[in-house]
């Protein structure tokens, strides 16, 4: 069976649900947390050490700034919520994209960071602000300030996900098969579920069942 050190998960669907389940958006990013807080549990009892989630992209900034400020505060409430119970279960919170807030959720996100740092249960890397072509760029830039070689050892070193294996897995639902700028370099020779369902409405049951075919498949990283 194969090892699984790392989940990475496309959120997708919590508008379309909000919409078709309450006529609002909103009441479907807010229903998507409930699903956060099943699968980081569910990670937890299957001993998985990594778990990526995308939370906003690069891109999400041309969504309606009505939308975009309601999950920022939805955001705020969750850590100012969950953080004292997610360092309570030695969970470690590292954000990757760039840190450009409102001043009070770039603190928040600081100090959530710093408190969680030591833990070793289970890292989540919440991606935020996140962009994958921009990550490489950047990238490259700090290799031609340092002068380095440009090779994949050197790149990996100045990728936000540095000390972070890749990942194993990729989840995305809602039904859309894309990776929409989320860990291009990462995700190379990632196994990659596509699933039918919401974010909100996807369970425990479902991820187990993910992972249950992950284990079970032929990975050859280019060898026969």
């Amino acid at each position: 069976m194969n090892p699984l050190k790392h989940v990475a998960i496309i959120m997708d669907g919590n508008g379309r649900w909000g919409l078709k389940k309450k006529k609002s958006r909103n009441a479907g990013h807010r229903a998507g947390l409930n699903t956060v807080e099943k699968i980081i549990k569910e990670t937890i009892k299957n001993n998985i050490k990594f778990l990526t989630l995308y939370a906003f992209s690069t891109e999400n900034w041309k969504r309606p700034k009505k939308e975009i400020k309601f999950l920022f505060n939805l955001l705020e409430f969750f850590l100012k919520d969950k953080i004292e119970d997610l360092n309570k279960q030695k969970i470690k919170l590292k954000i990757i994209g760039k840190k450009n807030f409102s001043p009070e959720l770039n603190h928040l996100l600081r100090v959530s960071e710093k408190k969680t740092s030591k833990n070793k249960r289970l890292q989540i890397n919440l991606a935020l602000n996140y962009g994958s072509k921009a990550e490489l760029i950047n990238a490259f830039k700090e290799l031609k300030k340092r002068n380095e070689a440009i090779n994949e050892k050197n790149l990996k070193k100045y990728l936000q996900s540095n000390n972070t294996p890749d990942p194993d897995l990729l989840i995305r639902t809602g039904d859309t098969k894309r990776l929409s700028n989320f860990l291009l370099w990462q995700l190379a020779y990632s196994e990659i579920f596509f699933e039918k369902k919401l974010w909100p409405d996807f369970n425990e049951k479902d991820y187990n069942k993910i992972i249950k075919k992950y284990k079970n498949i032929k990975r050859n990283f280019g060898n026969i």
